[in-house]
């Protein structure tokens, strides 16, 4: 089943804030964030074990009880493991750093076998209170995370996760399932591969309008051509362009601030709000199927409706492009 009609809507929900994402979130407030998104239309979530080990998964599982399980689609994804154990060490989070340092202190073991990925799977049911997962995302099998040994792990994952979500997608348990990840690399090797079967991919913060030459490149026309579909996490590179400190979970480079500072002034001068530049860009590529921006504020909810929805003229595109801004392959939105 191809993504575009598994997906609700092209705006969702991404869950990492609500696992104290770089702050201690108060629960009324991770609640109330939750129960925005709904009452603004969103019917796509997106989760993970390892946002905060496994808050994140609790507080959507609270928020969204007695909603008809019918009317919203839920992603997660698998190569970690809550345990019950305190974790008493610091955590090596490859290049996320302490991202989740507010979160649960349970430990989170790393593991891509076919075991664990039924076990993960079971663990995020209980956690969502669902009875089902539509997607199902194989989460940082990649360079940030693991480094000179990320293709070990993919290998690991080939032959265990990979395979029993095909299994469990082909006996309906699963609508899809994919890659969740924050590197182009991951992907272009899988597409590569003659098994197993992706339908589907998460890609944080590798097709924005920062960032995005990597994934033009190499991942977005395959994924176009074979009909997949791309989910785009952090379309706000983790709210640098949208005025944020921070760049890929770090501190913003020069380079950065001064791309970001670039935009802005074009964006200023025809009235454009930073957010819809954003969304909107990532949007007119055509492997994109959502874009899943993050919030853990309620008001942010509606920020990111009213900028899917802004119109942008064609000179604002003309004038990134001529300032070489954009790449000059990418797709643009058609505007009046």
């Amino acid at each position: 089943m191809a993504l575009k009609d598994i997906l609700p809507g092209k705006l969702g929900f991404g869950a990492a804030p609500l696992g104290n994402m770089f702050r201690d979130i108060p629960e009324a407030e991770a609640q109330a964030t939750v129960e925005a998104a709904w009452d603004d239309g969103i019917r796509y979530f997106d989760n993970a074990p390892f946002y905060g080990a496994g808050l994140a998964e609790i507080r959507m599982g609270q928020a969204l009880a007695g909603k008809p399980r019918g009317d919203y689609v839920i992603s997660t994804k698998v190569g970690r493991i809550v345990l019950e154990e305190i974790d008493e060490d610091a955590r090596d989070n490859g290049e996320k750093g302490d991202v989740f340092a507010h979160g649960r202190p349970n430990k989170v073991a790393n593991d891509y076998s076919e075991d664990a990925t039924y076990r993960s799977i079971e663990d995020s049911l209980k956690r969502l209170k669902t009875d089902y997962i539509d997607i199902a995302f194989v989460h940082d099998v990649a360079q940030d995370f693991y480094g000179d040994e990320w293709l070990d792990v993919f290998e690991n994952a080939r032959k265990g996760a990979f395979r029993a979500l095909d299994r469990m997608r082909d006996e309906g348990v699963i609508k899809a399932w994919g890659l969740g990840v924050n590197r182009v690399e991951p992907i272009e090797l899988l597409l590569n591969l003659d098994e197993p079967r992706p339908d589907a991919f998460l890609l944080a913060g590798r097709y924005t309008l920062l960032d995005h030459d990597r994934a033009l490149q190499r991942v977005t026309p395959m994924v176009a051509e074979r009909g997949l579909g791309i989910v785009v996490g952090g379309p706000y590179s983790s709210g640098a362009l949208v005025g944020g400190p921070n760049f890929e979970y770090a501190p913003a480079t020069p380079a950065i601030l001064a791309k970001v500072a670039a935009i802005k002034a074009i964006a200023d001068a025809h009235g454009i709000s930073m957010k819809a530049a954003g969304l909107q860009f990532a949007l007119a590529n055509p492997a994109v199927a959502a874009v899943i921006p993050g919030a853990s504020r309620p008001g942010r909810i509606a920020e990111d409706s009213r900028a899917l929805a802004e119109r942008i003229p064609a000179d604002f595109w003309r004038e990134l492009r001529e300032a070489g801004l954009v790449n000059p392959a990418a797709p643009l939105p058609i505007s009046d």
